[in-house]
């Protein structure tokens, strides 16, 4: 019953790192588009 709560657990702290990188990289970009301008910033 160990190793079965311990690759559960492994499973769980996977999904929320990459779930917040994957929020992360999203929150921080900012893309205006104008007609003739494009301003994108990190």
């Amino acid at each position: 019953m160990d190793g079965k709560a311990f690759l559960i657990g492994g499973l769980v702290i996977a999904v929320a790192v990459l779930g917040y990188l994957v929020w992360d990289g999203q929150r921080s970009k900012v893309d205006i588009r104008l007609p003739g301008v494009t301003i994108r910033g990190s």
